[in-house]
């Protein structure tokens, strides 16, 4: 009966801290877009969008191959000492919890921001050629959407085939960080 007490005071601690999370990067990401997109240039907003549909697809990439990728392979290298491997089996050991940080935390997040900025760049293309903004705006927002769900049907496509090697580059990337951070102290 504690187990299960227990399991759901994790669950709950869980699901509060990805909210909060989420919150956190909600608020980062768009006070930088409705900070930056502002005062830059129609062709720099764009570009914003796009990194931020990237970021999203990236993530969602990372979320569906971690959830994917088998770990019996990484234990291989693992007891061969391959740098990366036991950074790749954690992942995988908490593949729920990572998945949904990567693709429902970064990757909604990124998504919810890039139609928010793309509020502020259609804006500023109907001012600037002084066109109807809810038309613009209905426009612009059909293309975002419709190219996040493009991009991210397409990562999780790569994903699925690839989680093994996605997942690796994912431990190699953070067994560098952890390399490097040990250096420092």
């Amino acid at each position: 009966m504690k187990k299960v007490k227990k399991n759901k005071n994790d669950k709950f601690k869980w699901i509060i801290t990805v909210m909060i999370v989420s919150f956190l990067l909600s608020i980062l990401f768009s006070s930088l877009s409705e900070s930056i997109i502002p005062n830059i240039n129609i062709v720099f907003g764009i570009i914003l969008i796009i990194i931020f549909i990237l970021i999203g697809m990236i993530f969602d990439m990372i979320g569906v191959a971690i959830t994917a990728a088998e770990e019996k392979p990484f234990h291989s290298m693992a007891s061969k000492k391959v740098k990366g491997s036991k950074h790749s089996i954690k992942l995988l050991k908490n593949s729920d919890k990572l998945a949904s940080i990567c693709n429902d935390v970064i990757g909604d997040v990124a998504g919810v921001v890039s139609g928010s900025a793309g509020m502020l760049v259609s804006s500023s293309i109907a001012e600037e050629l002084n066109l109807n903004s809810s038309i613009v705006v209905l426009i612009v927002t059909a293309i975002i959407a419709s190219l996040t769900i493009t991009t991210k049907a397409l990562g999780k496509s790569v994903a699925i085939k690839n989680s093994e090697e996605i997942t690796f580059k994912v431990g190699k990337f953070l067994n560098f960080f952890k390399k490097n951070s040990i250096k420092q102290k």
